[in-house]
């Protein structure tokens, strides 16, 4: 997991769509497609932490600028 945290949204989403396309391939192993899983799973939910920074992000720099505005 820490070589996820280390990666952007962007790289882990084309490695997510990357996982997909194996994983709809049927030569795939099952002890194969499992693995390819678990690593979208952990993909999966570092992006939607990503995504809720952003958001955070977002919502302080809008709240900050409706403050500023405000004065």
């Amino acid at each position: 997991m820490n070589k996820i945290k280390k990666i952007s949204f962007d790289e882990a989403v084309l490695q997510l769509e990357e996982i997909v396309k194996e994983l709809e391939d049927k030569n795939m192993t099952l002890e194969s497609s499992i693995e390819k899983f678990e690593l979208g799973v952990k993909l999966s939910s570092h992006c939607l932490n990503k995504l809720d920074e952003a958001e955070k992000k977002i919502e302080q720099l809008t709240r900050s600028g409706s403050e500023k505005a405000n004065q």
